[in-house]
């Protein structure tokens, strides 16, 4: 059970929150931003066909699935900083190797690379925040490092653009490499000032030198990795689909790729604007308050894209997809963090980010499925369902194993009078 927390200070803490995690998470995101759109047509370039192409794609996130556990046993062994900085150099290897494959085959190994190292540098900087963060202010720094998130992958994309104006796709690479270094140098000048919070009980060298293993970790949490896990696959889920149902709902009702692009630039832009907010949401008031409106809401917006069929009403519903994702920034970074034990966070951690990433890798599926039955509409509903059943399980479940949940459960663990 936690202890009220007494400690004093600034909410974003600036060597050890903002240089060390939040702007490396930043410059990593843009690297990978400027990615995203180029993989498959780089690939097309390189000789690959489309099928390909979109196989070439797709080893970017089962890249990340693959290493997610590997990532937590990685990082309890050599350290959250440690495994930032290794993760940070392996991309840029990754970057390059990409910019200089000689085959389609090379290509595809060096963005399942860089897809790995995302996912080590992504779960130890988590980790790490967890580490140096009071828990009074950790809802307000996760989503902080959702947003940043946000913001890289929205501005990596228009560098990138800008690098092909003036030279072509490859140099994006080059682009990215330069991207991993620097956000690598960011996190070696950081130097913490601490390792733990004031809310974290002291482990003594005893049980430093006898950290659970692995599957010792998956088997005390297993009825947590079920129930709750349960519900951040459901989360991963609703936002894969999100991700792709504004271009194929677009591309149903004949948008031009420009318009679509617009739409899908004003969601993320409306996304990016309420990290800040819904953190100190969750801070204040528990964690349900930002999750359980925030999927229900996403549901909603999603169902309501098959009742569209101008360009008008899906910039409204877009809008408030965006508006639904954003209230939710960080609330699965946040749960997972209240929830991980402290002597074994990382291998914690790294079987929760499995369980969100499996569920993202299966958004998408689920409207591909409706599609090739011959109801798009009928995909994006059942994806949409998803979203309320995450509310209700994120509301039966989250009471039990958080204090954080509520201030009833705040209360109860003398968090608050």
């Amino acid at each position: 059970m936690s202890v009220k927390s007494t400690s004093a200070g600034p909410t974003l803490p600036f060597r050890d929150v903002v240089l060390g995690a939040l702007i490396p998470a930043f410059i990593f995101s843009t690297g990978i931003g400027a990615l995203l759109p180029i993989i498959a047509p780089y690939s097309v370039e390189r000789g690959a066909t489309l099928a390909t192409a979109g196989v070439v794609a797709a080893m970017l996130p089962v890249g990340q699935i693959l290493a997610d556990l590997p990532a937590g046993q990685l990082a309890a062994k050599i350290g959250d900083r440690a495994a930032m900085l290794a993760a940070g150099l392996v991309a840029a290897l990754g970057f390059l190797l990409a910019a200089v494959a000689p085959s389609v085959i090379t290509l595809a190994g060096a963005v399942l690379l860089v897809g790995a190292s995302n996912a080590v540098f992504h779960l130890a900087r988590h980790s790490y925040l967890t580490d140096v963060t009071p828990a009074r202010n950790r809802a307000t720094v996760l989503s902080t490092l959702g947003g940043v998130h946000r913001i890289g992958q929205f501005v990596g994309p228009f560098l990138g653009a800008g690098v092909i104006y003036f030279f072509d796709m490859g140099a994006v690479f080059f682009l990215a490499v330069a991207t991993a270094l620097a956000a690598t140098v960011t996190v070696w000048l950081a130097r913490p000032t601490k390792r733990a919070t004031a809310d974290a009980a002291p482990v003594s060298i005893g049980e430093e030198l006898t950290k659970p293993r692995f599957w010792r970790v998956l088997s005390d949490h297993r009825r947590m990795l079920v129930t709750l896990g349960s519900v951040g696959m459901m989360v991963g889920a609703i936002r894969g689909a999100r991700q792709q149902i504004i271009p194929l709902w677009g591309e149903y009702i004949e948008l031009d790729p420009t318009t679509i692009s617009l739409l899908f630039g004003l969601a993320g832009g409306i996304d990016m604007l309420l990290f800040y907010p819904a953190g100190r949401v969750m801070d204040k008031l528990g964690r349900l308050w930002v999750g359980v409106p925030a999927m229900t809401i996403l549901g909603v917006a999603m169902a309501l894209f098959p009742l569209t069929s101008t360009a008008t009403g899906l910039a409204l519903v877009s809008m408030l997809l965006g508006f639904a994702n954003g209230l939710g920034s960080g609330i699965m970074m946040t749960i997972s963090s209240d929830i991980s034990p402290p002597e074994a966070r990382p291998q914690f951690l790294g079987a929760w980010r499995l369980l969100t990433d499996s569920g993202l890798g299966s958004g998408p599926l689920i409207l591909a499925a409706g599609a090739a039955a011959g109801s798009l509409a009928a995909g994006i509903w059942v994806a949409s369902a998803v979203g309320p059943l995450a509310a209700m399980g994120m509301q039966r479940w989250l009471p039990r194993y958080s204090d954080h949940a509520n201030r009833t459960t705040r209360r109860r663990a003398g968090l608050i009078d």
